[in-house]
């Protein structure tokens, strides 16, 4: 299993972020490429309304991208996030988990982060990773693999 270097982000709520004091028995860190896009904003509406579900297996949330944390802060109380987002705008996540990747947009070859999914254990160790995702159903998916190991 991957071991996951310790980092820091900055978080909404006023926070940081640091991985080594997360302190959960399972932790989710959802890459997702833009704040208010259709696609992020049905990843992160789904696990909203499975957050409950996942808290009840000990697992803490986190939404990542590039976006700002005043961008984040607007997105997540218009849709009542009850998870943190957390601002990677130098990268340095994006770079650990290696989620940026050369992608076609409207035509464009443009930089930008793949969707992906991590759950990760309370030694900061990878116990799966999805990559590439779809963002309908993705909440749901990972909450099922999550009641599988729990």
């Amino acid at each position: 299993m991957q071991t996951i270097a310790d980092f820091e982000l900055p978080s909404t709520g006023g926070k940081h972020f640091r991985l080594s004091a997360h302190g959960a028995k399972y932790l989710l860190l959802y890459f997702y490429p833009k704040d208010n896009t259709p696609g992020c904003t049905t990843e992160s509406q789904q696990f909203r309304d499975l957050h409950e579900a996942f808290s009840e297996l000990g697992c803490r949330i986190f939404g990542i991208s590039r976006d700002s944390l005043k961008s984040h802060e607007n997105f997540k109380t218009k849709f009542s996030f009850p998870f943190e987002l957390l601002s990677d705008e130098d990268e340095t996540a994006c770079t650990l988990f290696g989620v940026i990747k050369q992608k076609m947009m409207y035509g464009k070859e443009v930089r930008g982060i793949e969707r992906s999914t991590f759950l990760i254990d309370s030694e900061n160790r990878i116990l799966k990773e999805w990559r590439g995702v779809k963002a309908d159903g993705h909440a749901a998916e990972v909450l099922n693999y999550l009641k599988s190991i729990s």
